[in-house]
């Protein structure tokens, strides 16, 4: 954390892509269990908060957010970042001050690289630090997960870990042994979680998967600190180690139009994250990453018209 200003908190909120992920079956509770590899990444939103006097804030029964950047988005009164403020509000003392927050995002919303999350995530801690609460870890792990399901991997200090059911159960993995570079392309039309497993649920015999047997084995060579040529290696078996993949067509199936150009384009494997619509593929170097940027943003292919197309770190152990 650092100061902003005279009374604000500032921090950063990095992206994850899932590296896996297999629907291993149906929780009580109505949602999927899942096995999954994910990892933060090196693109990030900044989150700013500030304790408001009284006379400050028009609605003194609600937080305030302003969301700015190149991804911005108008936000609603459920916004991640102000239930994440609520649920640790409860926790503390209802005459807490009101919070104002500042989101500048640069992580696409609704592109299944967990941006939403990670910024409730950051909200939990600024909003500790504003009220000078002590929430041990955890407290702060058990209020994430009822925040959202991806909420506790970025409430963690983990980098890289295996996550299971609806993203309550964490094992560290570690990091790969040098940093990995990463192409991430999102296109202009979005996708809703919910429509990806509603789609998914609508299919009454899901294809026989590998991608619990390919998460098994990603997670055993990050945890032996794999450099990043084995796992770009192993990106052909990545590839297809997403099961929400053949739901996420369902909704929108230009997706995979623009999987085939990215992949004649860059004869590189290009992997979904999350429910989509986001794809990635995965280079031995940054400085690989950041040519195949160059190529894609210079390209004319018209699958790329308006799609945000970056290039992140995928970081090592320090």
């Amino acid at each position: 954390m650092m100061p902003r200003g005279r009374s604000g908190l500032s921090t950063v909120a990095p992206a994850k892509v899932n590296l896996t992920l297999a629907v291993v079956g149906r929780r009580d509770d109505g949602y999927h269990a899942l096995e999954s590899v994910f990892a933060r990444i090196g693109l990030y939103d900044e989150l700013t908060v500030e304790r408001l006097a009284p006379w400050e804030s028009p609605d003194l029964d609600r937080d305030e957010l302003t969301v700015d950047g190149p991804c911005a988005y108008q936000p609603t009164r459920d916004d991640l970042v102000l239930r994440a403020a609520a649920a640790l509000r409860r926790q503390g003392s209802p005459g807490l001050p009101r919070l104002r927050f500042t989101l500048t995002k640069r992580i696409p919303a609704a592109a299944g690289l967990g941006g939403g999350s990670s910024d409730a995530a950051a909200a939990l801690l600024l909003a500790a630090l504003a009220w000078d609460l002590e929430v041990d870890q955890t407290g702060l792990l058990a209020l994430a997960e009822r925040v959202g399901s991806d909420v506790p991997f970025f409430a963690s200090a983990l980098r890289v870990a295996l996550v299971r059911g609806r993203g309550e159960s964490l094992a560290s993995l570690g990091s790969p042994a040098a940093p990995l570079g990463l192409v991430t392309v999102t296109p202009a039309d979005r996708l809703s979680t919910e429509d990806v497993f509603a789609a998914l649920a609508m299919r009454r015999e899901r294809p026989v998967s590998d991608a619990r047997a390919v998460t098994a084995r990603l997670a055993d060579l990050i945890a032996t600190g794999a450099d990043p040529a084995a796992i770009v290696a192993l990106a052909p078996l990545l590839r297809d180690a997403n099961d929400l993949w053949p739901a996420a067509l369902r909704v929108l199936p230009g997706l995979a139009g623009l999987r085939f150009d990215l992949e004649q384009t860059l004869a590189r494997p290009f992997l979904m994250s999350g429910s989509g619509p986001t794809l990635f593929a995965i280079y031995a170097s940054i400085a690989e990453a950041a040519a195949a940027v160059a190529i894609l943003r210079g390209s004319p292919m018209a699958s790329l018209e308006g799609a945000v197309i970056h290039g992140a770190e995928l970081p090592a152990a320090r």
